[in-house]
């Protein structure tokens, strides 16, 4: 079985975000996170986590890229009640059996991502068309013969979609308001 964690191959996220997820933290979606609010709204860093945010479920904050990695039966329990646990204390969830039963969807999706070799890393890009939420997610892999290590992540990386969004996701400039012509 495989999940998501967080990954930080740089400072950017805490610039990018109100706040970065810890590394290595479990992920989902976070989508959900914005089922109240009217994404032409968003401005800053909140509309920078609609944008491009996976959520780190024990952080509750936000990272640019996830990481595929390997996962045991007792890991995914344990983040199903976690993520149970945050809805009900951090998003108002009436009971924790209603929350269990979100979190085990939110949980389900996030894996349904994985279906790509450990380590390989997924970033996504969140859109409104015709008032619904859409979301595509990128994989991320190492160039072939390039080396290991992060230290120079962004000069060996190269971008292969799993579907294209509207638009071309820039990493850089993820935060910023959109340019105007």
């Amino acid at each position: 079985m495989k999940l998501l964690r967080t990954i930080a191959l740089d400072p950017s996220d805490t610039f990018i975000f109100e706040q970065a997820a810890e590394p290595g933290d479990w992920a989902v979606s976070g989508a959900f996170r914005f089922y109240d609010c009217d994404p032409a709204g968003l401005a800053g860093k909140e509309k920078a986590a609609f944008r491009g945010g996976f959520l780190g479920v024990q952080s509750w904050a936000w990272s640019t890229l996830v990481q595929i990695v390997p996962a045991s039966e007792d890991d995914r329990r344990n983040l199903v009640d976690l993520l149970a646990a945050q809805l009900v204390e951090r998003f108002g969830a009436p009971d924790l059996a209603t929350a269990h039963a979100a979190a085990e969807e939110e949980v389900a999706f996030a894996e349904s991502l994985c279906t790509h070799p450990v380590s390989t890393l997924i970033a996504v890009h969140r859109s409104v068309t015709d008032g619904d939420v859409r979301e595509s997610f990128r994989k991320l892999q190492l160039r072939e013969g390039a080396g290991h290590g992060h230290s120079r992540a962004f000069s060996f990386m190269e971008i292969e979609d799993d579907a294209e969004p509207e638009g071309a996701l820039d990493l850089v400039d993820i935060s910023s308001e959109p340019r105007r012509s």
